[in-house]
Protein backbone atom coordinates (compact mmCIF):
# COMPACT_ATOMS: atom_id res chain seq x y z
CA UNK A 1 0.00 0.00 0.00
CA UNK A 2 1.15 3.51 -1.13
CA UNK A 3 2.50 5.34 2.23
CA UNK A 4 0.23 9.06 2.65
CA UNK A 5 1.93 11.98 2.98
CA UNK A 6 0.18 14.84 4.00
CA UNK A 7 1.37 18.36 3.61
CA UNK A 8 -1.30 21.26 5.02
CA UNK A 9 -4.50 20.10 3.15
CA UNK A 10 -3.00 17.97 0.37
CA UNK A 11 -2.21 14.09 0.73
CA UNK A 12 0.14 12.48 -1.40
CA UNK A 13 -0.77 8.64 -2.02
CA UNK A 14 -4.44 8.47 -1.92
CA UNK A 15 -7.15 7.95 -3.77
CA UNK A 16 -6.69 11.84 -5.19
CA UNK A 17 -4.16 12.24 -7.85
CA UNK A 18 -2.18 15.24 -6.77
CA UNK A 19 -1.60 18.85 -9.44
CA UNK A 20 1.36 20.59 -8.85
CA UNK A 21 2.08 23.47 -11.06
CA UNK A 22 4.04 26.84 -11.04
CA UNK A 23 6.66 28.24 -12.97
CA UNK A 24 10.32 26.81 -13.84
CA UNK A 25 11.82 29.82 -11.89
CA UNK A 26 10.58 32.45 -9.18
CA UNK A 27 11.21 35.68 -11.50
CA UNK A 28 9.52 37.80 -9.42
CA UNK A 29 6.27 38.41 -6.83
CA UNK A 30 4.08 39.74 -9.36
CA UNK A 31 4.94 36.96 -11.81
CA UNK A 32 4.21 34.51 -9.78
CA UNK A 33 1.20 35.93 -8.99
CA UNK A 34 0.14 35.99 -12.53
CA UNK A 35 1.46 32.51 -13.28
CA UNK A 36 -0.92 30.43 -10.86
CA UNK A 37 -3.54 32.84 -9.13
CA UNK A 38 -6.24 31.92 -11.87
CA UNK A 39 -5.36 27.98 -12.10
CA UNK A 40 -8.29 26.24 -11.39
CA UNK A 41 -7.25 22.97 -10.05
CA UNK A 42 -3.78 23.18 -8.29
CA UNK A 43 -2.67 20.97 -5.29
CA UNK A 44 0.57 22.57 -4.85
CA UNK A 45 2.42 25.28 -6.21
CA UNK A 46 5.89 24.63 -7.87
CA UNK A 47 8.55 27.09 -8.54
CA UNK A 48 12.84 27.80 -8.18
CA UNK A 49 14.56 30.20 -6.38
CA UNK A 50 17.65 28.29 -6.53
CA UNK A 51 18.18 27.06 -10.34
CA UNK A 52 20.90 24.53 -10.88
CA UNK A 53 21.41 25.68 -15.11
CA UNK A 54 23.48 24.11 -17.54
CA UNK A 55 24.74 27.37 -18.48
CA UNK A 56 26.30 29.79 -15.69
CA UNK A 57 25.34 32.76 -17.67
CA UNK A 58 21.22 31.56 -17.19
CA UNK A 59 19.00 32.89 -15.10
CA UNK A 60 19.60 31.35 -11.84
CA UNK A 61 17.25 32.35 -9.70
CA UNK A 62 16.30 34.76 -6.72
CA UNK A 63 17.57 32.66 -4.39
CA UNK A 64 16.11 33.48 -0.49
CA UNK A 65 14.33 36.15 -2.45
CA UNK A 66 12.45 33.79 -4.18
CA UNK A 67 12.04 31.04 -1.23
CA UNK A 68 9.87 34.00 0.34
CA UNK A 69 8.00 34.70 -2.43
CA UNK A 70 6.77 31.14 -2.29
CA UNK A 71 6.39 31.48 1.38
CA UNK A 72 3.84 34.62 1.02
CA UNK A 73 1.67 32.33 -1.92
CA UNK A 74 1.39 29.47 0.34
CA UNK A 75 0.07 31.57 3.15
CA UNK A 76 -2.37 33.84 0.51
CA UNK A 77 -3.83 30.65 -1.37
CA UNK A 78 -3.51 28.11 1.31
CA UNK A 79 -1.19 25.52 -0.90
CA UNK A 80 1.68 23.72 -0.15
CA UNK A 81 4.73 25.08 -2.07
CA UNK A 82 7.43 23.06 -3.25
CA UNK A 83 10.92 23.94 -4.64
CA UNK A 84 14.40 22.75 -5.31
CA UNK A 85 17.44 22.48 -2.90
CA UNK A 86 21.15 22.51 -4.65
CA UNK A 87 23.07 22.93 -1.59
CA UNK A 88 23.73 21.83 2.28
CA UNK A 89 23.63 25.17 3.13
CA UNK A 90 20.38 25.61 2.38
CA UNK A 91 18.72 23.47 4.49
CA UNK A 92 17.86 26.13 7.12
CA UNK A 93 16.54 28.48 4.61
CA UNK A 94 14.08 25.71 2.67
CA UNK A 95 12.85 24.27 6.17
CA UNK A 96 11.66 27.52 7.28
CA UNK A 97 9.96 28.55 3.83
CA UNK A 98 9.02 25.73 1.70
CA UNK A 99 7.03 22.70 2.55
CA UNK A 100 8.15 19.76 0.48
CA UNK A 101 12.32 20.10 -0.50
CA UNK A 102 12.87 19.14 -4.12
CA UNK A 103 16.08 16.90 -5.07
CA UNK A 104 16.63 17.93 -8.59
CA UNK A 105 17.94 15.18 -11.14
CA UNK A 106 21.36 16.49 -10.95
CA UNK A 107 21.57 15.96 -7.26
CA UNK A 108 20.20 12.30 -6.94
CA UNK A 109 23.26 11.37 -6.06
CA UNK A 110 24.53 14.04 -3.91
CA UNK A 111 24.50 11.33 -1.05
CA UNK A 112 25.66 13.92 1.75
CA UNK A 113 22.95 16.55 0.64
CA UNK A 114 20.55 13.51 1.08
CA UNK A 115 21.87 12.19 4.27
CA UNK A 116 21.24 15.68 5.76
CA UNK A 117 18.09 15.70 4.13
CA UNK A 118 17.07 12.65 6.12
CA UNK A 119 17.66 14.37 9.38
CA UNK A 120 15.12 16.97 9.01
CA UNK A 121 10.95 16.89 9.24
CA UNK A 122 10.13 17.96 6.01
CA UNK A 123 8.79 15.80 3.04
CA UNK A 124 11.23 15.13 -0.27
CA UNK A 125 10.83 15.05 -3.66
CA UNK A 126 13.83 13.02 -5.15
CA UNK A 127 13.88 12.90 -8.86
CA UNK A 128 15.33 10.48 -10.89
CA UNK A 129 18.45 11.46 -12.58
CA UNK A 130 18.52 11.14 -15.94
CA UNK A 131 21.53 8.78 -16.84
CA UNK A 132 19.78 6.38 -13.20
CA UNK A 133 18.46 3.70 -12.98
CA UNK A 134 14.98 2.66 -11.03
CA UNK A 135 17.25 0.57 -8.31
CA UNK A 136 19.99 4.07 -8.14
CA UNK A 137 16.53 6.25 -6.80
CA UNK A 138 15.88 3.64 -4.57
CA UNK A 139 18.76 3.22 -3.39
CA UNK A 140 19.52 7.45 -3.14
CA UNK A 141 15.63 7.46 -1.18
CA UNK A 142 17.41 4.91 1.27
CA UNK A 143 20.33 7.61 1.71
CA UNK A 144 17.58 9.99 3.40
CA UNK A 145 15.53 7.14 4.55
CA UNK A 146 18.35 5.69 6.43
CA UNK A 147 18.89 8.89 8.62
CA UNK A 148 15.37 8.86 9.83
CA UNK A 149 13.43 10.73 7.23
CA UNK A 150 10.98 8.49 5.63
CA UNK A 151 8.61 11.30 4.31
CA UNK A 152 9.91 10.74 0.53
CA UNK A 153 8.02 11.24 -2.84
CA UNK A 154 9.64 10.12 -5.77
CA UNK A 155 9.45 11.70 -9.06
CA UNK A 156 9.90 10.34 -12.68
CA UNK A 157 11.06 13.30 -14.67
CA UNK A 158 12.88 11.26 -18.04
CA UNK A 159 16.08 9.67 -18.95
CA UNK A 160 18.43 10.63 -21.58
CA UNK A 161 18.45 7.69 -24.66
CA UNK A 162 19.84 7.88 -27.90
CA UNK A 163 16.32 9.47 -28.87
CA UNK A 164 16.69 13.10 -29.42
CA UNK A 165 13.02 14.31 -30.44
CA UNK A 166 12.01 14.76 -26.76
CA UNK A 167 14.56 16.61 -24.23
CA UNK A 168 14.39 12.90 -22.17
CA UNK A 169 13.26 10.19 -22.71
CA UNK A 170 9.67 9.72 -20.27
CA UNK A 171 10.14 6.15 -18.56
CA UNK A 172 6.11 5.63 -18.07
CA UNK A 173 7.12 1.85 -17.12
CA UNK A 174 9.18 2.87 -14.54
CA UNK A 175 6.27 4.28 -12.87
CA UNK A 176 4.85 0.63 -12.83
CA UNK A 177 8.06 -0.28 -11.43
CA UNK A 178 8.75 1.92 -8.61
CA UNK A 179 5.02 1.26 -7.82
CA UNK A 180 5.47 -2.16 -7.19
CA UNK A 181 8.81 -2.14 -5.61
CA UNK A 182 8.50 0.75 -3.08
CA UNK A 183 5.44 2.11 -1.02
CA UNK A 184 6.44 5.96 -1.80
CA UNK A 185 4.27 8.25 -4.06
CA UNK A 186 5.41 8.02 -7.33
CA UNK A 187 4.87 11.44 -9.42
CA UNK A 188 5.75 12.37 -12.98
CA UNK A 189 7.22 15.62 -14.42
CA UNK A 190 6.43 15.72 -17.97
CA UNK A 191 7.75 19.14 -18.83
CA UNK A 192 11.45 18.43 -18.30
CA UNK A 193 10.84 14.50 -20.30
CA UNK A 194 8.93 16.43 -23.20
CA UNK A 195 11.31 19.75 -23.50
CA UNK A 196 8.04 20.81 -25.52
CA UNK A 197 4.97 22.28 -24.19
CA UNK A 198 2.79 20.80 -27.22
CA UNK A 199 4.36 16.65 -25.90
CA UNK A 200 3.59 17.68 -22.47
CA UNK A 201 -0.31 16.80 -22.13
CA UNK A 202 -0.07 13.42 -23.82
CA UNK A 203 3.11 12.80 -21.47
CA UNK A 204 0.65 13.98 -18.49
CA UNK A 205 -2.55 11.41 -19.71
CA UNK A 206 0.06 8.57 -20.05
CA UNK A 207 1.54 9.13 -16.25
CA UNK A 208 -2.17 9.17 -15.05
CA UNK A 209 -3.01 6.05 -16.92
CA UNK A 210 0.27 4.57 -15.72
CA UNK A 211 -0.79 4.79 -12.24
CA UNK A 212 1.37 7.99 -11.01
CA UNK A 213 -0.23 9.65 -7.74
CA UNK A 214 0.30 13.30 -8.88
CA UNK A 215 2.33 15.34 -12.18
CA UNK A 216 4.03 18.35 -11.82
CA UNK A 217 3.48 20.62 -14.64
CA UNK A 218 5.30 24.00 -15.69
CA UNK A 219 2.79 26.82 -15.97
CA UNK A 220 3.66 30.52 -17.13
CA UNK A 221 1.25 33.64 -17.76
CA UNK A 222 3.57 34.50 -20.71
CA UNK A 223 5.96 31.50 -21.56
CA UNK A 224 7.50 33.37 -24.77
CA UNK A 225 8.57 35.55 -21.93
CA UNK A 226 9.71 33.43 -19.47
CA UNK A 227 13.07 33.45 -17.90
CA UNK A 228 13.52 29.72 -17.70
CA UNK A 229 12.80 26.83 -19.99
CA UNK A 230 10.29 28.68 -22.07
CA UNK A 231 9.83 26.27 -24.53
CA UNK A 232 7.79 23.72 -22.72
CA UNK A 233 5.83 25.78 -20.56
CA UNK A 234 1.99 25.46 -20.63
CA UNK A 235 -0.29 28.53 -20.68
CA UNK A 236 -2.66 28.78 -17.74
CA UNK A 237 -5.34 28.06 -20.47
CA UNK A 238 -3.68 24.58 -21.57
CA UNK A 239 -2.91 24.15 -18.33
CA UNK A 240 -6.70 24.20 -17.00
CA UNK A 241 -8.05 22.12 -20.32
CA UNK A 242 -5.06 19.46 -19.54
CA UNK A 243 -7.10 19.13 -15.92
CA UNK A 244 -10.20 18.14 -17.49
CA UNK A 245 -9.12 15.53 -19.37
CA UNK A 246 -6.64 14.33 -16.33
CA UNK A 247 -10.19 14.42 -14.43
CA UNK A 248 -11.52 11.91 -16.68
CA UNK A 249 -8.76 9.43 -16.95
CA UNK A 250 -8.69 9.57 -12.91
CA UNK A 251 -12.49 9.27 -13.03
CA UNK A 252 -12.00 5.63 -15.67
CA UNK A 253 -9.49 4.25 -12.74
CA UNK A 254 -11.35 4.76 -10.14
CA UNK A 255 -9.37 8.00 -8.77
CA UNK A 256 -9.86 11.42 -7.90
CA UNK A 257 -8.10 15.40 -9.12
Amino acid sequence: MTKEIKILNTCFGGKKIILIAGPCAVESKQEFDADVKDLKKVDCFRGGAYKGRTSPYSFLGLEEEGLQILKEASIKYKKPVVSEITSETQINYFVEMVDIIQVGARNMQNFELLKALGKINKPILLKRGFANTVDELLNAAEYISKEGNDNIILCERGIRTFENTTRFTLDIGAVAVLKEKCNYPVIVDPSHAAGDSKYVEPLALAAIAAGADGIMIEVHSNPKQALSDKEQALTIKEYNELTEKIERIANSIGRTI
